[in-house]
């Protein structure tokens, strides 16, 4: 049986500077990774990662242009 890992019970908190955001993020363990995905936070504020189950919440204002 597997456990939980221990991004699945972290909120990690971003802001306008971290967009585009992917996960793995840049921080994160190269033993720990697995294919980099595009999060999408802007839409609701918050998303999380398909594969690893972390949480992302978006703070601060809005990105405006694109």
């Amino acid at each position: 049986m597997s456990t939980p890992s221990d991004h699945a019970s972290k909120v990690t908190i971003v802001t306008a500077a971290d967009l585009p955001l992917h996960c793995p993020t840049p921080s994160m363990k190269l033993w720990n990774s697995h294919p980099r995905v595009f999060i999408d936070v802007t839409t609701t504020g918050q998303a999380k990662c398909p594969y690893c189950g972390t949480v992302y919440q978006f703070d601060g204002p809005a990105p405006v242009g694109h």
